[in-house]
């Protein structure tokens, strides 16, 4: 650690750090614990320096960072981070978008952990920013076309299909019978409601 903060130091005017030097920050937030004193220090002294934007490319680094972040309250500021770091793993960063708003509303909440649908709700009111998902976030509605069909198919024929027309109705739709199912499961649900 006192060698990551010399070199750091050394280093701290150059365009770009040395590889090494970005390594072993990596390494470091690897290992150090999310919640210890020597991982706030490593995370302040590369926050801290100007060319910080070549660490953020480390995934290690980045997941320090916010974790650290998290751990002080300062939710804003880990989300600008994530909208700001290269790392590559886009996945892993939408991973942590969540978990920081998770955080903030358990903390609002006080409460230790969320439900399922709390963290849906949670995910629907805070979607990563197109930074994080370039191609957006997957839909997962079914087109108008296949929402017609079905809708058709629970008026005009049932809405309690069978094992064989659900097989027949995913097959026409290019769907699995499960969704199939579930469809019209919550079809009847919200003709009840």
């Amino acid at each position: 650690m006192k060698h990551f903060m010399a070199m750091l130091k050394k280093n701290e005017n150059e365009h770009r750090p040395p590889t090494k030097l970005l390594n072993l920050a990596g390494q470091l937030c690897r290992e150090l614990q999310s919640s210890s004193p020597s991982l706030e220090k490593v995370v302040e002294a590369i926050m801290g320096c100007k060319n910080k934007r070549h660490f953020l490319t480390n995934i290690h680094v980045v997941r320090a960072c916010v974790s650290v972040h998290i751990h002080k309250g300062q939710h804003d500021a880990a989300c600008r981070l994530l909208e700001y770091c290269k790392a590559e793993e886009k996945d892993e960063l939408v991973q942590l978008w969540h978990e920081i708003h998770y955080q903030r509303v358990m903390e609002k909440q006080q409460t230790d952990s969320l439900t399922p649908l709390q963290k849906f709700r949670c995910r629907k009111r805070n979607p990563p920013p197109l930074s994080l998902c370039p191609e957006g976030l997957k839909n997962r509605n079914y087109s108008e076309e296949v929402r017609q069909q079905l809708y058709r198919f629970a008026a005009e024929v049932t809405a309690h299909p069978n094992k064989k027309q659900r097989e027949g109705l995913a097959r026409d739709m290019n769907l699995q019978p499960i969704q199939v199912y579930n469809w019209f499961a919550n079809y009847r649900r919200r003709q009840k409601s």
